[in-house]
């Protein structure tokens, strides 16, 4: 009997990403796409579902999840099989992250990390959840049964399933959209002041912890900074220099800068 070619080390289209969350996954034999209109067209092309998993670096059972599961070569073949894998950055894209999880909570009644959501390949979510183990474990069903089990619900119920993801859709695009008219004149004063208050002048970032890193707010912290804004030229030394020598390795492992304190500080190593 012929042997199945392994997938291990094939990558997947990760390997073009700046997020180092999604550069982690970049090696998996999951056939990763990036949020965006390329992953949308290959399932509307292909006529699959959508599987969004949305994380982030520091959260345990994103990495629990990733090493159970998404390295897993079995896994793997049933989701590059029968779906169209997407993977998210909720620190990249909090937007998609916001938009989502909205979903999650009205289809599950909670949300948390990592976000597993299974969508209609016009991006309408009908199913989801958070961490699934790969085996049934613990009272959660195991990753590898939810997606046979989808996959099945897909071919057979698909007209269901597609109905609940209207209910869905109306809410979630709504969170997505921009407000109607025009922008209030005073937006950017409201932003810089609320960031302002938020600041945590002792360890940088923005309270209340615990905090991470968000790639566009700083950005648009150093667009304004150029035009001398003196706020922004405040927040942002004592938000970046920190990152290249504050991180710190704990009894939990490691820990970004911005979220250390005197709790971790005082935490023998």
């Amino acid at each position: 009997m012929a042997l199945r070619p392994s997938l291990e080390g094939m990558g997947n289209r990760l390997k073009a990403a700046l997020s180092p969350y999604l550069l982690a996954h970049a090696e998996d034999p999951v056939d990763w796409y990036p949020f965006g209109e390329e992953a949308f067209r290959k399932a509307q092309r292909e006529d699959k579902p959508i599987f969004l998993s949305v994380g982030y670096s520091s959260c345990h059972w994103c990495h629990v999840m990733h090493r159970e599961s998404f390295q897993d070569e079995e896994v793997a073949r049933l989701l590059n099989a029968h779906f169209v894998a997407v993977k998210v950055d909720r620190e990249e894209r909090p937007d998609v992250d916001a938009a989502y999880m909205q979903a999650l909570v009205s289809l599950t009644g909670q949300g948390g990390w990592p976000m597993s959501l299974f969508l209609t390949p016009e991006g309408k979510p009908f199913f989801g959840g958070t961490y699934f183990p790969k085996e049934d474990r613990g009272g959660l069903p195991g990753f590898k049964r939810v997606l046979l089990a989808v996959e099945r619900a897909w071919r057979e119920e698909r007209e269901k399933l597609e109905g609940e993801a209207e209910k869905l859709a109306k809410a979630l695009w709504r969170s997505l959209a921009p407000p109607p008219g025009p922008v209030p004149p005073d937006v950017e004063e409201r932003a810089l002041e609320a960031l302002a208050r938020s600041f945590d002048p002792e360890w940088g970032g923005f309270l209340p912890a615990p905090k991470f890193p968000q790639g566009p707010l700083l950005l648009y912290l150093l667009a304004v900074a150029w035009r001398g804004e003196e706020r922004a030229r405040a927040i942002l030394p004592r938000t970046c220099r920190p990152w290249p020598w504050g991180a710190s390795t704990t009894r939990w492992g490691w820990v970004p800068p911005l979220q250390r304190g005197p709790l971790l500080e005082a935490t023998p190593l």
